[in-house]
């Protein structure tokens, strides 16, 4: 029987992007002036952050950060994750944007301005899935 935390981290993989791309379309947008570099920007990472991230599931569902047999705290958990993944994520869209653009400065305003929108939804969509047992055997 395959492992259910895979489907698991497969959707939430697809609400992530979702969320993340919106994001980051209207983002470039605003930055470039462009509603089509926008669009490129957000297409272009479509597949690279859906690969990033759910490696970056995978990596954290296996992590035990218990202190003497302590489960760490589900919020600091869920914020050390959102830092692990926007640092990762912000390093993607700056060499998306950056090949797109031509421009390393955009690259930099675009990724730079992500960390806080980015950081802020991420935080929000890990305490929503962290109510949601779907692909859970049993909570940890």
């Amino acid at each position: 029987m395959s492992d259910p935390s895979h489907k698991r981290h497969l959707v939430k993989t697809i609400t992530w992007r979702i969320v993340g791309t919106i994001d980051t379309i209207v983002i470039s947008w605003l930055i470039t002036g462009n509603p089509i570099t926008g669009l490129k920007v957000g297409g272009a990472e479509v597949l690279t952050k859906m690969l990033l991230y759910y490696f970056h599931e995978r990596i954290w569902f296996k992590i035990n950060l218990s202190k003497n047999g302590v489960v760490l705290e589900s919020k600091k958990r869920h914020l050390a994750k959102t830092v692990t993944w926007r640092t990762l994520g912000t390093l993607d869209t700056m060499l998306l944007s950056f090949i797109i653009t031509g421009n390393p400065l955009t690259g930099l305003k675009i990724g730079f301005t992500e960390v806080i929108t980015k950081m802020v939804l991420y935080y929000f969509h890990e305490r929503v899935w962290y109510r949601v047992n779907y692909g859970l055997v049993k909570r940890q």
